[in-house]
């Protein structure tokens, strides 16, 4: 049977999907949903669940969420992970009023699978920063930091208020922002959805047991997600039903209108990378493990050129796969768990992340071989390639806990190389660093946001421009100064394609990436004989064990040289180009070390 509820509220509460003001009725309407059918649908060891009393774990009005405006008395917090995955696979709950919504599932391997709906990236154009005193003079705006002034975010505020508000439950997450306790963030997370709540509880820090005294003093930042309940297009400042809003003076975030789990990750982390910089530390959008001497690698890259995968390497112990901050004494890992991409996910060629995909962790969007067995196919990316999961740090082997390591003694720029002209590897010096880092080239790689189809060249300051708020020269002034005064040495890889420009030509294998990093980390290419590489200037080696000398210079690897010619210049020209917005606040010596034509 399938039944079907309508009802209307009184309460004031705009209309979901075609709100327009403060004085529109909020309707919600069920879509058709058998609860037998739902229920069948899931493992019988979870049927018996759902005679639990949740009452016994409500915690009811308090003060420090009504200080945030949170007056609804349906308040889960902190839940265990057995305990969210009872609430979201819960019939009562478990449905989507967006007709491309599907309930949140459990898979053979363990994981809770949720999915985002339309939304299955994340809205970079959507994402505001308030424009007040606070941040008039220290956020870089334009097109990636675009301003919403305090009015207009106050509509969003209290748009998200009226909808969390009126839930049957609601969920809060306490945890910290980074493993440092000099340097770490209180945050709260309060939203809807009890999937949200286990990827914040995977991403962010679980505090102690004793810790858990600190929250209730207050909190240094708090993120609200109203995710289902779409933003008004007519607000000043929002163009769409997704809104992405910070107010760095309140210390609060707002989300309205995406599911995507990612836009609380990479909110939280613009945060970090607002605050440390300004107290003279340097946050990066980058990967870190550690050899087992002490000595630490970092891993900057954007999505899709292997950051995640790299550092999780079983020879190492993994401090972190995606944000971390070199401090004074070393570095530290901002989140308590990896988000790791899971398009065409194997055992074979990932076995570390393959095999942290299990109870406790979440799958985003993806599909299984059969929905009744649901056996994982990480092949099937018919929803979306950015098919993610999110699971807890000490899911990979070996991995250190608490998540600090030394100064780096190597950095990574990975590149995933569109063009398929630039080399595997080369050793920059410490101009070419400056460059490199201020340029920030790859390309992004299908999926990862909203309209992106396929890769297209992209140059991204510090590997992170979409979630810098400040300046980037702000980032490579405190790289710069970090580097020379602790030695380090500093490499370009190119994880992207060989032998011709996509999609003529073929993707870096996984294995000979490697054996380069592998070099790297063993000093072998400290000690092998170097040539140059033409227009670029770079250093490359002239072999590297596990790799055929034939593919560290690129130009071995196409068909067509003059072909080869051809793209190489155009690509070099578009480095120069770009570097044209930050030459005029960069050393002549820096300027020098891009490309020559």
């Amino acid at each position: 049977f399938f039944f079907f509820f309508f009802f209307q509220a009184e309460d004031g509460i705009r209309d979901f999907c075609l709100s327009r003001g403060l004085g529109d009725v909020y309707k919600r309407q069920v879509h058709g949903i058998s609860m037998l059918h739902a229920i069948a649908r899931l493992p019988k060891q979870f049927v018996r669940t759902f005679a639990v009393d949740y009452g016994k774990r409500l915690m009811g009005k308090c003060e420090y969420l009504t200080k945030v405006g949170i007056t609804n008395p349906h308040v889960y917090r902190n839940l265990s992970v057995p305990e969210l995955y009872e609430h979201a696979v819960d019939p009562e709950f478990n449905w989507s009023n967006d007709p491309l919504g599907r309930p949140a599932m459990i898979a053979s391997n363990g994981a809770l699978c949720a999915y985002s709906t339309d939304r299955t990236g994340r809205s970079p154009k959507e994402r505001r920063v308030v424009l007040d005193d606070a941040t008039r003079d220290t956020v870089n705006w334009g097109e990636i930091n675009i301003p919403i002034d305090p009015v207009n975010y106050k509509v969003n505020y209290a748009r998200t208020l009226d909808y969390l508000n009126m839930l049957k439950r609601l969920y809060v997450v306490d945890g910290y922002a980074g493993w440092d306790p000099k340097w770490r963030l209180k945050v709260r997370v309060i939203c809807e959805l009890p999937y949200h709540a286990l990827f914040m509880r995977n991403m962010m820090v679980v505090p102690k047991p004793e810790e858990m005294h600190e929250f209730e003093k207050g909190v240094d930042f708090t993120i609200l997600n109203a995710g289902k309940f779409r933003a008004d297009p007519l607000n000043k400042g929002v163009k769409q039903k997704t809104s992405v809003a910070i107010n760095f003076t309140d210390n609060t975030m707002c989300i309205l209108g995406t599911l995507y789990a990612g836009e609380m990750k990479k909110g939280l982390f613009g945060v970090m990378n607002y605050l440390m910089p300004l107290k003279g530390q340097l946050s990066t959008h980058s990967s870190a493990n550690e050899g087992s001497g002490g000595d630490v690698s970092l891993f900057f890259g954007l999505s899709g050129t292997g950051k995640t995968t790299l550092s999780a390497d079983p020879q190492r112990r993994l401090i972190g796969d995606d944000e971390h901050v070199w401090t004074d004494k070393g570095v530290f890992n901002i989140e308590g768990g990896c988000y790791a991409k899971c398009c065409f996910l194997s055992e074979e060629k990932e076995p570390e992340i393959y095999n942290a995909l299990k109870f406790g962790s979440v799958l985003e969007n993806i599909k299984f071989f059969d929905e009744n067995e649901r056996v994982v196919n990480y092949d099937d990316i018919s929803i979306t390639e950015n098919t993610r999961a999110s699971y807890p740090l000490q899911y990979i082997p070996g991995a250190k806990i608490p998540a600090l390591g030394s100064h780096p003694k190597n950095i990574i720029f990975l590149t995933c190389d569109a063009y398929g002209v630039l080399p595997p590897v080369a050793k920059l010096t410490p101009e070419q660093s400056m460059y490199q880092f201020i340029t920030g080239y790859t390309a992004k790689v299908a999926g990862t946001e909203i309209g992106i189809k396929e890769p297209v060249p992209s140059f991204s300051a510090c590997f992170g421009e979409a979630f810098i708020p400040l300046h980037p020269y702000k980032y490579a002034k405190l790289l710069s100064e970090k580097m020379q005064k602790h030695g380090t040495n500093v490499w370009f890889v190119n994880t992207g394609w060989s032998g011709g420009a996509y999609p003529k030509g073929k993707r870096m294998s996984l294995k000979i990436t490697r054996a380069i990093i592998d070099a790297i980390h063993s000093q072998e290419l400290n000690k092998v004989k170097y040539k140059k590489f033409d227009i670029f200037n770079l250093d490359i080696p002239t072999s590297c064990s596990g790799v055929d000398p034939k593919v560290l210079d690129p130009v071995n690897t196409w068909q067509s040289k003059d072909e080869y010619m051809r793209t190489l210049k155009k690509l070099a020209g578009m480095f120069n180009k770009n570097f044209e917005r930050y030459a005029s606040q960069s050393g002549k010596e820096v300027i020098e070390a891009g490309p020559k034509l």
